[in-house]
């Protein structure tokens, strides 16, 4: 098999060999497409299903994301302020308000937002120069001034996407019954 056997069918599959940059970029690809086929194609019943005693969400884990999408790749990445749609809508950088909000928002709204998030942090990390690797230093730093290497701030989105596609699961298959652990070949957003 070769990379370009799967290219169209399967576009979400990181590189099978490939530099540092690919295989984390890759990875966080293949997390974004999973959580958003598993979030995806519901009505505003199944965005807001819940499980168990939790109050999370599909619908506030799109709305969740997206905001992660853009803080990583504004804020941390560069120091340029999040921005809208944010700002407009008065969010306050508190933890629970777009999981909490999200169940509001239509369904329609909510994929929008999602997928025009993943589309500015995929064009800004583009306009980042990754050609000089992830040891390099982003924006956001520590106390003492010590810079985060854009090696960190992927893998915390990688991280952030694995612990929420995992949730996904579950609502997912309260919501409807699906199951599965990557998209069908074929399958866009």
């Amino acid at each position: 098999m070769t990379d370009d056997d799967t290219t169209e069918e399967t576009w979400w599959e990181p590189p099978l060999a490939g530099s540092e940059v690919e295989q984390v970029l890759g990875a966080l690809d293949r997390l974004r497409a999973t959580f958003r086929w598993k979030a995806g194609g519901l009505d505003a019943a199944g965005l807001r299903a819940r499980t168990a005693s939790s109050t999370l969400t599909l619908a506030g884990l799109l709305k969740h994301l997206a905001a992660q999408e853009d803080y990583a790749t504004t804020v941390k990445l560069t120091g340029v302020p999040l921005g809208e749609p944010w700002a407009g809508w008065g969010w306050d950088g508190s933890n629970d308000w777009e999981l909490s909000s999200a169940v509001e928002d239509s369904p329609a709204d909510l994929y929008t937002l999602y997928d025009d998030a993943v589309a500015r942090a995929r064009q800004r990390l583009a306009s980042f120069p990754v050609a000089g690797g992830l040891d390099q230093p982003v924006h956001a730093a520590d106390e003492e001034g010590n810079h985060a290497s854009l090696r960190r701030l992927l893998l915390d989105l990688v991280e952030e996407y694995g612990r929420h596609t995992g949730h996904a699961d579950l609502l997912r298959e309260a919501a409807d019954g699906l199951t599965g652990e990557d998209p069908p070949p074929g399958w866009q957003p």
